[in-house]
């Protein structure tokens, strides 16, 4: 039986840039670097990010952008601090998809291995409310 979410496990072709964005534009905390060891694959680095393990690990960035996404919950009054603390990692901001009114706001960014990371104010339970009222005529 699963007893929830273990950990997610990025590769970056930058263990250093990776932390930077990590605790900048996250807001999380290194718990964990291997410097020149190799336990797993690579070097690699773990990371707290809400409580959420976070594993990066040294290797060949994504060749190409998509859609796929991780999606940290966030308060509705922190998406401008989080939007400035992108910006000043000079990372790209993708902009959110069309969205009806009380499914949550979206702040999706990239990284620099094409990892796409989205800040969401909304839960489950709103959508799925916003969602059995239909579409807006």
């Amino acid at each position: 039986m699963i007893e929830g979410l273990s950990h997610i496990t990025l590769i970056t072709r930058d263990l250093d840039r990776m932390t930077v964005i990590i605790e900048g534009a996250l807001g999380g905390l290194e718990i964990y670097a291997s410097g020149n060891e190799t336990f797993s694959l690579s070097r690699e680095k773990f990371f707290d990010v809400g409580g959420l393990w976070i594993a990066v690990m040294e290797g060949e960035s994504l060749p190409s952008r998509t859609y796929n996404h991780i999606a940290f919950k966030i308060p509705a009054s922190a998406v401008e601090d989080y939007r400035t603390r992108i910006e000043a990692l000079g990372l790209e901001i993708r902009e959110s998809r069309p969205r009806v009114e009380g499914e949550g706001h979206s702040l999706y960014f990239y990284d620099d291995d094409n990892h796409l990371f989205e800040l969401h104010t909304g839960t489950l339970e709103e959508r799925l409310e916003r969602y059995r009222r239909g579409p807006t005529p």
